[in-house]
């Protein structure tokens, strides 16, 4: 940086002394014609003048005596000198010399300018800092020591197993003697496995703010050039620097960017990424031993890393940071809530319940919209409707009252997610009834919402069996009230959703009868691996057939048992579809009342309904488009328009 200011400086410099060269004589000097300098020397009034090739400077003087220095452009005029004699002007004459160096400097400033470009360009690169011109071969890792913004394992919440873990790891490198005592060796690398959102880069935070050694970081994308070469210079370079530092911890973030499976890619087995993760696996556990480096590393694509990248020796750990449980969703909310002024009226184990499947991410975009809903209405603190209101538009979307919709479309959203309620409320161990509206939310018309009783890990047939039937509810409420002629593509994403359910209940569950327990299905969705990669079992055509047939019958039964439900219940679908039309939202407590012939009781201001006594998981029905929030267990309904 000093450097360069100097140099322009020096620049700078150079360029006003030009300048002055070139800048005219100080004095006050009056600018005169040569019919003007004529006429006042036939009048004597013209005291000396000095010639310089074109130029005339001399001084005149007016009636009253004043003196004043003039200047002009000589024309060619042979008798000129002569005509000054004869009206006694005392003539002189002068010629302009130039400096040599004046001279040099004008004829080669250009050839000057560019050496010194040059020179400049060429010290860049012989200089090798990061900043160079060179310098894109060099690590970008960042090297943490400061305590600005520290984050340590207080701030971490949900994952005590990978707390654990990593914290062993710290503890290696503050005493190694405890450890190695037994025999025992320091792991080389610790792959952090989970889904987006779980708090993957938030613990290599913590890693740095509790270590007490050089902690570097640097994302996986950092390596990836279009330079061939430049992301193995660069884990060279980055490897170097640990190892002057050592004991220290590197952190990659998304190392999936650079650890993919080799040979998938375009371009065969030489292109820039597999070049970067062959030195990236030499690094780790080559012939050349580092000592006292452990590589953090962060995905969310563990099936995509190459094999070489996962064996002992390279990764030694794996350690999942999955969704956390109710226990950890309410230390995570309790994390988050620190920072916010909570009314007495919080319950933070009943918003642990209303959160099945949510993600550290999730909780902590659920408190902040709480603390936007409470600032919005300007209260002094984050309130139990403000934490609803933020729960259901994290969920479902936000409200979208204002959408102008007719009484038809109206009329035929609630039948639609009455229909959704209603067969699931008939439906065996299916998950009870949280919350059905027909408030347009996100890209949603209707919103039917489940939660089940507690964390599921697991699903049975039966439960699915009953998901597909709920999934056809609404399809089959329009047909049954309004004619099959008159269904909409409301149900458009219900079966798009059935139909996964259905397949993966054939070729990945086994719970087809006639093709038995056999998985038809492998990886299908990574579409950067190749063949060789993701070559599923050989499927014949006869067996795909039936693979066809088994998904259609499983969509039929389900279609059938939602049909069979309304037919027998048509009186309690009725009831609530005009409780809908009336009320817009219901929660489940409000539909099992109306189904027992009872009153519901509300509120004049109350605009928001919730149970708390319901559980963990949400089972989403929208309608019109996609829903905005997909369901933790990997459950949604919709209804397109």
């Amino acid at each position: 940086m000093n450097k360069n200011l100097l140099l322009w400086i020096v620049i700078g410099m150079t360029m006003m002394s030009i300048f002055n060269m070139f800048s005219a004589p100080s004095g006050k000097t009056q600018p005169l014609s040569y019919t003007a300098f004529i006429e006042k020397v036939d009048q004597g009034l013209v005291d000396d003048v000095t010639i310089q090739d074109k130029q005339a400077v001399g001084h005149y003087r007016d009636m009253s005596g004043n003196i004043t220095r003039f200047e002009l452009e000589l024309p060619n005029d042979p008798g000129l000198v002569q005509r000054l004699i004869d009206n006694k002007v005392e003539v002189k004459a002068s010629h302009r010399e130039e400096s040599m160096f004046l001279t040099i400097l004008i004829s080669w400033f250009p050839m000057l300018l560019l050496i010194g470009v040059w020179i400049f360009f060429m010290r860049q690169m012989q200089g090798g800092g990061k900043g160079g011109a060179m310098g894109f071969g060099k690590s970008k890792a960042k090297l943490l020591t400061e305590h600005k913004d520290r984050v340590t394992f207080e701030d971490v919440a949900g994952c005590d197993e990978a707390k654990q873990e990593v914290t062993e790891v710290i503890e290696f490198l503050r005493d190694p003697t405890k450890f190695t005592r037994l025999g025992g060796k320091i792991p080389k690398g610790i792959l952090l496995v989970g889904p987006p959102g779980t708090g993957k880069t938030l613990l290599g935070r913590a890693i740095a703010g509790e270590a007490e050694v050089p902690f570097y970081s640097i994302s996986g994308s950092d390596f990836v050039e279009m330079f061939v070469g430049v992301g193995a210079s660069r884990v060279r370079d980055m490897f170097e620097q640990a190892k002057k530092s050592s004991p220290c911890i590197i952190f990659v973030d998304e190392i999936d960017a650079m650890g993919r499976h080799r040979g998938a890619g375009i371009g065969g087995g030489n292109d820039e990424r597999e070049q970067t993760l062959n030195q990236l696996l030499v690094e780790m556990d080559g012939f050349e031993a580092n000592e006292g480096v452990i590589l953090v590393a962060a995905t969310n694509r563990p099936d995509v890393l190459d094999p070489a990248l996962l064996r002992p020796g390279r990764f030694d750990r794996q350690v999942v940071v999955g969704n956390p449980d109710m226990a950890g969703r309410v230390q995570i909310l309790k994390v988050h809530m620190k920072k916010v002024p909570l009314s007495s009226d919080v319950d933070t184990q009943a918003l642990a319940r209303g959160t099945p499947g949510f993600s550290g991410a999730d909780l902590a975009n659920l408190v902040n919209e709480a603390a936007l809903s409470a600032a919005r209405y300007n209260r002094d603190k984050v309130t139990n409707q403000d934490f609803e209101e933020s729960k259901d538009k994290v969920m479902m979307g936000a409200e979208r009252k204002s959408m102008a919709m007719t009484d038809e479309e109206k009329a035929l959203t609630a039948y639609h997610e009455a229909g959704h309620a209603l067969v699931g409320i008939h439906s065996p161990k299916h998950d009870p009834l949280h919350k059905v509206t027909i408030i347009p939310r996100g890209r949603a018309l209707g919103v039917t919402m489940n939660l089940p009783e507690r964390d599921r890990l697991s699903q049975s047939r039966i439960e699915l069996e009953s998901r597909l039937a709920s999934l056809f509810g609404g399809r089959m409420a329009e047909e049954l009230v309004f004619g099959k002629e008159n269904i909409t593509t409301g149900a458009g994403h219900d079966i798009q959703q059935a139909t996964r359910i259905a397949k993966a209940m054939v070729t990945e569950y086994g719970f087809s009868d006639r093709l038995g327990p056999l998985r038809f299905s492998e990886n299908e969705e990574e579409v950067f691996l190749g063949r060789s990669v993701t070559q599923s079992k050989h499927v014949s055509d006869a067996t795909a057939l039936v693979i066809d047939e088994e998904i259609r019958a499983f969509v039929d039964i389900a279609e059938s048992k939602a049909r069979k439900i309304l037919t027998d219940h048509r009186d309690e679908l009725e009831i609530i579809a005009q409780s809908l039309l009336e009320y817009e939202t219901l929660s489940g407590k409000e539909v099992s009342a109306l189904l027992r012939g009872e009153k519901i009781q509300r509120r004049v201001d109350q605009s928001t309904f919730s149970s708390k006594d319901d559980a963990d998981e949400e089972d989403v029905s929208m309608d019109a488009g996609e829903p905005k929030h997909e369901s933790k267990d990997g459950k949604e309904t919709g209804q397109e328009s």
